[in-house]
């Protein structure tokens, strides 16, 4: 194999490709990119066994062949070399030489056979989604994603398709102390989807790649598996094998006391008092009367702290508490300048909304204050 690629396009596809393998691994070959030349171009192909991204890059093949090399330590040297250089790749003899300018390299290689690719199977199911549509998607809902991995059935996004008058496509997160979701309009060919989960990993690489692209992106998928196609790079994932449960039974729909509030606002404040918070005490209270919220933490080991803020609130008087982080996660995702928070009483779930045209909803289990 011997080929010549732009540092600048080498350093792009390996910055996508190299963010999925593991720093750490009992398989060596899982530490490699896979290269591989052909006439036309380059592609770079990288897994974890569970993710799998492969990105194709142009460049001036000489002569064809494929090599592994390890994906950090590539990717290190891309990064280091000087910009505009033009990068020569050649594989001989267990070896890969990299050349830039006055810059030489020589890197142990091992057998492109070794190298394992995921077994796509059929994906019956395609559509294409805006990529500024999965951005939104990923963006209101992925913070709610659970960390704890003996729920792992948590541990991502779970998307999937709803019949009302106006057919739906719906993603919601839970980590169980708070949930959100997005709905969008369902897109055509996903009619018969299963009812799937993303894994956290995998929203995570998706959103990186996301940030570079426009149009659509081409979605396809079966029951246990899920490809993204983005222009030059596609994204391949295993889905969470698990049953997610039944989100729609926590939101509330009886919530009659209603706080209408500047977000900017309510999330300052709140961010403002929770300074003195401890990792124990990373309650916020608020104490809601007429058309005002008094913010308020208490911590044992700093003290107390206090700030009013205006809002448009008509009913009966109501302290609650609420984890400061969750409550300003949420509000870092309302975009306009009011939010409308309904509530019921301090132990039930508080319902988070822009309004009620507003495609994004959030639920916020209160805490004891």
């Amino acid at each position: 194999m011997k080929a010549i690629i732009e540092r600048a396009i080498l350093l792009k596809c390996l910055g996508h490709v190299q963010s999925i393998v593991e720093r750490r691994n009992t398989i060596p070959i899982l530490s490699n990119v896979l290269i591989e030349a052909t006439a036309d171009g380059i592609r770079l192909t990288a897994t974890d066994l569970d993710l799998q991204i492969v990105e194709y890059c142009t460049a001036s093949v000489e002569q064809a062949g494929s090599s592994t090399v390890s994906a950090h330590t590539l990717f290190d040297i891309a990064r280091k070399l000087p910009e505009g250089s033009q990068v020569s790749l050649a594989d001989a003899e267990g070896k890969m030489a990299i050349n830039a300018g006055r810059a030489r390299f020589s890197l142990a290689t091992l057998p492109r056979d070794d190298f394992p690719m995921i077994a796509e199977g059929e994906l019956p199911c395609a559509f294409s989604l805006p990529a500024a549509t999965l951005r939104e998607i990923i963006d209101k809902t992925r913070s709610a994603i659970s960390t704890e991995e003996t729920r792992y059935y948590l541990n991502g996004i779970f998307v999937h398709v709803s019949d009302e008058a106006t057919p739906l496509l719906k993603a919601a997160a839970t980590d169980g102390h708070r949930l959100a979701r997005v709905t969008v309009a369902r897109p055509e060919g996903a009619e018969a989807m299963p009812d799937i989960i993303i894994p956290r990993k995998c929203v995570g690489e998706l959103r990186k790649l996301l940030d570079e692209a426009e149009g659509a992106v081409d979605v396809s998928l079966s029951a246990t598996k899920i490809r993204f196609g983005l222009g030059d790079a596609v994204l391949t994932s295993k889905l969470i094998d698990g049953t997610f449960p039944d989100y729609n039974r926590v939101i509330p729909t009886g919530n009659d006391k209603l706080l209408v509030i500047d977000p900017v606002a309510l999330k300052t404040g709140v961010d403002r008092v929770s300074t003195i918070a401890t990792e124990k005490t990373r309650a916020v209270k608020l104490a809601l009367e007429r058309d005002k919220v008094t913010l308020s933490v208490t911590s044992p080991e700093n003290g107390t702290a206090a700030e009013e803020v205006s809002g448009d609130y008509a009913a009966d008087g109501i302290e609650i508490g609420f984890n400061a982080r969750y409550l300003i996660d949420i509000l870092n995702e309302i975009e306009g300048d009011k939010v409308e928070v309904h509530f019921a009483d301090a132990a039930a779930p508080t319902l988070i909304r822009e309004n009620d045209k507003s495609n994004a909803l959030y639920v916020l289990m209160p805490m004891r204050v």
